[in-house]
């Protein structure tokens, strides 16, 4: 056997390959950013050829420079931004249309209407999913619509459409394989999560053919071998797919129900582990698959919840307001204040997610006095960061019907320590930070490894995992209680 997993990280702008060892360690990694295109206010799209070009690029640059060789890899794991889709060829493989991002808002007057029209439940019922633009079905519905003759082609197995995992899948093999993995599929509002299946009357309600769509599989089924990829040999086992925060919540090992993970990244995404279960949310959170592994009988499945904004936010103070030079700088610029003497920044820039579902609010700072600073500002955007995960994960608890114990961290703002504190302050529960923040990738790769035979149980990946560092709660109930209620009113104030 080799040495590596190869993982590829696909995220929403750019792509992260890495080489982890057996012992779960990434021993090195290459990012490749590639091009962000924004059409019209509010629609979000990639291409597709650059999308495998960052990878193709990454992986030569990252054997290149370590040196490694297409022996030395073992198996291939992908985690992936999970509700951006694309349609494409299957005779030339060339993409039809750019990719639509899980950002992108354009179809938010489809699914306005869908709700009036009374579909809301069904949707629920279903997919465990709300009908709203950031999930898939009615990206691909409007792809479908702006020419004629592909959804023709599409019934008559021309024309494949999927999310970023299927794309990779289908470059990688050199069209051989058109594959999904239930977690992605279930990201998609097309797939009944109770069977794990395309679903008839979702296609038909979001106007899908089912012909081109990919077999969905289990997280750590054979998706095929690599053929005719640049820089790796032809023959190369891909084991293992998760989408991105599903990845986080397997590389995090949150195996039982209870256990809970916050990624902060471009937005904030939180998934509870519930059990062999779908929990349908009564308090506006998500029900989603969680994962599936072969040896399973029954899926694993999560309650999610997501602030679409969360480290964009300081990249906002950065490039829009240009507080601060690096994103870096923020926690410094924060700490120069004691609080934030009554600024509230909600970051509601492209709408609210869970568990509000308002893709109509909009941004808000409030509170501005003469003594306002930047400073006030920096620590009330830190301050909205942890907020409104705790408002996603309180909602959570009240599904569960109990409360959570801890919870895990991972993602590049949690080197901030100040915002870690806050996060575990108003949270009122202890918070750890693991040794590896790239947790979509250790998912990735630990999938791939249980794939592939690399690790033989769960039992045996949980060891792999530690904490690098332990936040505890330094305020009161009462100050929680206080804080919280001063968020939810201005949170309120973004829709009015």
């Amino acid at each position: 056997m080799g040495k590596f997993i190869l993982a590829i990280d696909q995220g929403t702008t750019g792509t992260t390959v890495c080489l982890v060892n057996k012992k779960g360690q990434i021993v090195d990694k290459h990012n490749q950013e590639f091009p962000q295109i924004f059409p019209k206010p509010g629609w979000v799209e990639h291409n597709l050829d650059d999308i495998w070009n960052s990878v193709v690029e990454g992986i030569d640059s990252l054997m290149n420079k370590t040196n490694t060789s297409s022996k030395d890899i073992i198996c291939i794991g992908i985690t992936n931004q999970r509700e951006t889709v694309g349609i494409w060829e299957k005779g030339s493989s060339k993409p039809l249309h750019n990719a639509i991002v899980w950002q992108c808002r354009r179809t938010t007057d489809v699914c306005t209407k869908l709700k009036k029209q009374g579909h809301g439940r069904t949707v629920k019922n279903k997919t465990g999913l709300v009908l709203d633009p950031y999930f898939s079905g009615t990206k691909l519905g409007w792809l479908f619509k702006q020419d004629k003759t592909w959804k023709q082609k599409a019934r008559d197995g021309k024309v494949a459409a999927g999310t970023i995992d299927t794309f990779l899948v289908w470059k990688l093999t050199g069209g051989k394989s058109h594959v999904t993995d239930v977690s992605n599929a279930s990201r998609t509002m097309l797939m009944n999560i109770k069977k794990g299946t395309w679903d008839p009357e979702l296609l038909k309600l979001l106007k899908v053919p089912k012909e081109c769509l990919p077999e969905i599989k289990a997280s750590n089924a054979q998706f095929g071998v690599t053929r005719s990829v640049p820089g790796l040999e032809d023959g190369i086992p891909i084991t293992g797919i998760l989408g991105d925060q599903q990845a986080a919540l397997f590389g995090q090992t949150c195996f039982k129900a209870g256990d809970a993970k916050c990624t902060f990244g471009t937005g904030s995404f939180i998934l509870m582990n519930t059990g062999d279960q779908p929990l349908k949310s009564k308090a506006g959170v998500l029900t989603t698959i969680a994962w599936k592994l072969e040896n399973q009988k029954k899926m694993s499945y999560a309650l999610e919840g997501g602030a679409f904004v969360c480290g964009a936010a300081v990249q906002w103070l950065r490039d829009g307001l240009e507080f601060i030079t690096k994103s870096s700088e923020v926690e410094t610029l924060a700490r120069s204040c004691e609080d934030t003497q009554g600024v509230e920044f909600v970051p509601a820039l492209a709408g609210l997610g869970a568990p509000h579902w308002a893709p109509e609010a909009r941004g808000m700072i409030c509170g501005l006095t003469r003594g306002t600073t930047r400073a006030h500002i920096a620590r009330a955007t830190l301050e909205a960061m942890a907020l409104q995960n705790v408002e996603i994960l309180q909602a959570m608890e009240k599904d569960l019907g109990k409360k959570m114990k801890q919870l895990r961290v991972d993602g590049g703002a949690t080197a901030n320590d100040l915002l870690m504190q806050l996060q575990s302050d108003y949270l009122g529960q202890k918070t750890y930070r693991p040794e590896t923040i790239e947790t979509t990738v250790a998912g990735a790769a630990y999938m791939a490894g249980l794939g592939a035979g690399v690790w033989e149980s769960l039992e045996e990946i949980k060891h792999v995992s530690k904490v690098e560092k332990e936040f505890s709660p330094q305020s009161t109930p009462k100050q929680r209680k206080d804080r919280l209620n001063r968020w939810k009113l201005a949170v309120r104030r973004t829709t009015l």
